[in-house]
């Protein structure tokens, strides 16, 4: 009976092993490195989101060269008879050429406006880029993070996996019971079942972080590198001070505040009266009729046309934009104002996770460590119990797991840090 269980147990080890191993060999076909630069190179080059924002800027420029344009000439014909047949009395042409003058500097109105909206549209486009760097960038921390969770289960499963074997072994010898072999074989298909849920998690992280490059080959790209080193020393005042010259939303909104003003002006220039310009010539026909005889003459005629703008009185257009332009100034300080509590908080974030990482790496990891590889040992030399180990093993667990939450949320602060800034210099 024990001669069968000890196969049974051994069988089953030695299933999830190869299950494990077979795992790690599919997923390493498919799976290629790529460094940090190199990832935020493919984002930035092939992201499908950013190549359409890119567009705006296109569409924003032809709205310039569009602003320049005059308005166009119109011809105009025209052919009649009188329908006097009886009395003949002849037929004619008309042509005629009408031309709008803008006066009022409407057109220089219009390209200024186009020229400061251009601006506005390339500021948004930098924004969105920045937005899409540190986005990425955090996502390649996340795979980087779920990668070490992946490893630190799979070492736990490997340790329980030997504690199993040698419960086996050790039940086969009578050494220990047949329930305490049993929990062992149990707690490591948890552990294995654990290990599991967190590869699922890696490799949705990882389906994530390629469709940030647009990335629709079989083959995934794997982060590698160690962002463990992401140590900046800053001034608060230093940050603060350079924020305001850096940050593209406060180049955006004082951007708002030129193309109200533009939009100013313009009103302004709409109100001005165009005339119409017009030119045309007339032809009539020989009439024949006893009574009033007439001979075939052309006429031509020169015109004018000014446009009675009774709306002039009303300054709706006008009011519109200084509150538009007011409303601008107004959103401009209060950025001003959230931007600097923005960079405070992002600041005092980053100072705390860099002191709770410091002391993970002061002592907490390799005490956790230690303690574990204590109690492992006695208990293989059966000085201590299954359950010491586990508590162990939990412990141990829970700290390395910790300290990967903490080293992502220290990188996540950094970032978030240097975009509310409006700087960049992460690299590893």
């Amino acid at each position: 009976m024990k001669w069968r269980y000890n196969t049974i147990a051994w069988c089953f080890a030695i299933l999830l092993v190869s299950i494990s191993v077979l795992g790690q060999a599919k997923d390493s076909r498919n799976l290629q490195s790529i460094s940090f630069n190199e990832y935020l190179q493919r984002v930035l080059a092939d992201n499908l989101s950013l190549a359409a924002q890119k567009y705006e800027v296109d569409i924003a420029q032809a709205q310039v060269m569009a602003a320049k344009i005059m308005p166009d000439p119109e011809l105009s014909f025209a052919w009649f008879d009188n329908q006097q047949k009886r009395l003949d009395m002849g037929y004619g042409f008309e042509v005629e050429l009408a031309w709008d003058l803008e006066l009022g500097g409407k057109r220089k109105a219009r390209s200024a406006l186009a020229l400061d909206q251009l601006e506005l549209t390339q500021l948004e486009l930098l924004e969105f880029l920045e937005d899409l760097r540190a986005q990425s960038t955090i996502m390649y921390f996340k795979v980087l993070q779920n990668k070490a969770i992946v490893d630190i289960q799979r070492s736990s499963y490997e340790s329980m996996l030997q504690i199993a074997q040698s419960d086996s072994i050790r039940f086969n010898l009578g050494q220990i019971s047949q329930v305490s072999a049993v929990q062992s074989k149990l707690e490591a298909s948890s552990m294995w079942n654990d290990l599991k849920d967190s590869e699922d998690e890696l490799f949705e992280t990882l389906l994530e972080l390629n469709a940030l490059m647009s990335n629709t080959s079989e083959v995934l790209v794997e982060p590698q590198g160690d962002f463990t080193a992401l140590d900046r020393l800053f001034s608060l005042e230093e940050l603060l001070e350079k924020s305001a010259y850096t940050r593209i939303d406060l180049q955006i909104a004082k951007q708002n505040i030129s193309l109200s003003g533009k939009e100013i002006k313009l009103a302004r220039a709409e109100k001005v009266m165009d005339l119409g310009l017009s030119l045309g010539v007339e032809g009539n026909s020989y009439a024949q009729n006893i009574i009033a005889p007439t001979p075939s003459h052309t006429v031509v005629k020169v015109g004018v046309s000014v446009p009675l703008k009774f709306s002039n009185k009303r300054e709706s257009g006008v009011k519109i934009a200084q509150y538009t332009n007011q409303m601008s100034l107004l959103n401009y300080q209060e950025l001003e104002i959230s931007a600097r509590m923005q960079i405070k908080v992002a600041y005092q974030n980053y100072l705390t996770k860099q002191n709770q990482i410091s002391g993970f790496q002061k002592g907490m990891l390799n005490q956790a460590k230690e303690v574990y590889q204590g109690i492992h040992y006695s208990y293989l030399r059966g000085a201590s119990s299954l359950l010491e180990v586990l508590e162990a093993q939990r412990t141990y667990n829970e700290t390395q797991i910790s300290y990967a939450d903490t080293l992502l949320q220290y990188a996540i602060s950094l970032v978030e840090l240097e975009r509310a800034v409006g700087i960049w210099d992460i690299d590893f």
